[in-house]
């Protein structure tokens, strides 16, 4: 027995197996189209805010960093005038007026280098807050991201299947990935927390 291809296609044409409807093919082009669109804008802007996450985790780690070194050298200038307190107070007459030297001076240091410690913590404390603002744009844009890949593979489906009712199901995360694009593109504290989490 021999297959002829024409016949399987006529029979399915007969048989009505798959009705075409003449809107849904160029609606999930259009659709596919724009969020593709929108997700590359958006893609642009995540790119540079995770730039700037990596720039404010740098500063934050090296204002540390500093932070230490000025407390380790506040904290020899403390023991260095320790020592010369305690020396100064067996040594002769004369000698007085050099240790009250250096005792002013290491004080003006140990001062020095805790008002310069406490701007580098104020700095590092505010390169935190900066970076925790840009990860909560960061993460609505990674969501963004996420359903508009769904909302896609959703309507290529539709296009194979020409099931009107995937075209309309794949609106659903098509508008949630465009909400929170644009939460992430305008500045809106949309942000659902648990989904975060759960993905996180």
């Amino acid at each position: 027995m021999e297959f002829d291809p024409l016949e399987v296609i006529e029979s399915a044409k007969s048989a009505n197996v798959t009705k075409r409807l003449p809107w849904l093919n160029p609606a999930v082009a259009i659709t596919v189209a724009l969020l593709a669109t929108f997700m590359g804008i958006c893609k642009v802007k995540d790119d540079n805010i995770v730039q700037a996450m990596q720039q404010a985790q740098a500063d934050k780690l090296d204002n540390w960093q500093f932070y230490q070194a000025r407390n380790i050298r506040e904290e020899i200038a403390k023991s260095t005038l320790a020592q010369l307190r305690l020396q100064a107070l067996a040594a002769p007459v004369k000698l007085q007026v050099a240790f009250d030297a250096q005792i002013r001076a290491y004080e003006g240091l140990a001062k020095d280098q805790n008002q310069k410690k406490n701007e580098l913590k104020a700095q590092a404390e505010k390169d935190q807050s900066t970076y925790d603002a840009l990860n909560f744009k960061d993460d609505q844009f990674d969501l963004s991201d996420a359903a508009i890949a769904i909302a896609i593979s959703l309507l290529a489906v539709t296009s194979l299947t020409q099931l009107p009712w995937l075209f309309v199901m794949a609106l659903f995360p098509s508008g949630f990935g465009v909400l929170m694009g644009l939460a992430g593109l305008i500045g809106w504290t949309i942000h659902p927390d648990v989904l975060i989490k759960l993905l996180s």
